[in-house]
């Protein structure tokens, strides 16, 4: 980089309560960096997702150095890059893209960011056999990193079967052992599980309401989310209530937050000192 100035964002739907742009640029204050992180949102600009194309090639005309990928595109935009990295290639999604010098290269720091989470919130937990809900884009990065956190077994249940059912079998041919299933029956999968995995839109401000029947959570069971607006969704209320272990989807958005960013600026920054910024801007009132 021949400067410290940078223009970024983040595509995708209902965005507006993000808090990535204040993650982002108070971290880049800290490190004396020029730049501003901006929400391009369909819903906003009452655009249909089917637009993307167009925004890419706006972002690059007004020399954004990448941006940030999320719901409902992490998918969909792999047909627009020049590139993948080998996580993005591997994974088959991609949340951060960077344009640099014409190119468009997609990279995947989704499984990390989960990875990273689930080791420092969920020490100690069983892990023979959790269940995950949602095989798309975020599903996907969520299952590599939960068969490399060590969980033994994951059922996998999408809308979509096919979905389910190609995730599982990509997993076990790439760890070379039987490690995933998809499963059509979530209750009778988490009668038998440690834990759950949710890492569908459900709880979103856009997407009120339970992924699961109330019934199928025991004490037992851990429950970690993906969605962080709210903070604490439905999900892991009713979890906290009925006693389980609950991760929030935060410290995903946090240390996958982190890695896209030294993929736009090249400067490695305060993962931790992010996290710290993010629990002030979680308890800031709306």
């Amino acid at each position: 980089m021949n400067n410290n100035k940078f223009l970024v964002g983040l595509i995708g739907a209902d965005i507006q309560m993000s808090k990535s742009p204040a993650l982002h640029e108070t971290e880049a204050r800290h490190l004396e960096l020029d730049y501003h992180y901006e929400l391009v949102d369909f819903a906003e600009r009452s655009l249909p997702a089917s637009a993307l194309p167009e925004l890419l090639v706006e972002l690059e005309d007004r020399g954004f150095a990448g941006s940030n990928i999320t719901h409902p595109c992490k998918q969909k935009v792999i047909a627009h890059l020049s590139s993948l990295s080998e996580d993005a290639e591997m994974l088959g999604a991609v949340n951060t893209v960077v344009l640099r010098d014409g190119e468009r290269i997609g990279h995947n720091t989704d499984w990390y960011g989960f990875y990273k989470n689930f080791e420092r919130g969920m020490p100690g937990v069983a892990k023979t056999h959790a269940v995950l809900l949602g095989a798309g884009g975020a599903g996907v990065a969520v299952a590599h990193a939960a068969i490399k956190l060590g969980i033994a077994m994951l059922s996998i249940f999408d809308q979509d079967t096919n979905r389910a059912a190609a995730l599982a079998d990509q997993l076990n041919r790439r760890f070379s052992r039987t490690c995933a299933q998809p499963v059509r029956e979530v209750g009778a999968a988490l009668a038998s599980a440690d834990g759950l995995i949710h890492a569908t839109p459900t709880g979103m401000r856009s997407h009120p309401g339970l992924p699961i029947e109330p019934e199928w959570l025991h004490p037992r069971h851990w429950v970690a989310d993906i969605v962080y607006m709210p903070l604490v969704t439905e999900l892991l209320a009713l979890a906290e209530k009925k006693g389980c272990r609950t991760l929030p989807g935060g410290g995903m958005t946090v240390f996958q937050a982190a890695a896209a960013f030294e993929l736009f600026t090249g400067v490695k920054p305060d993962a931790e000192r992010m996290s710290r910024h993010f629990e002030e801007l979680c308890r800031a009132p709306a």
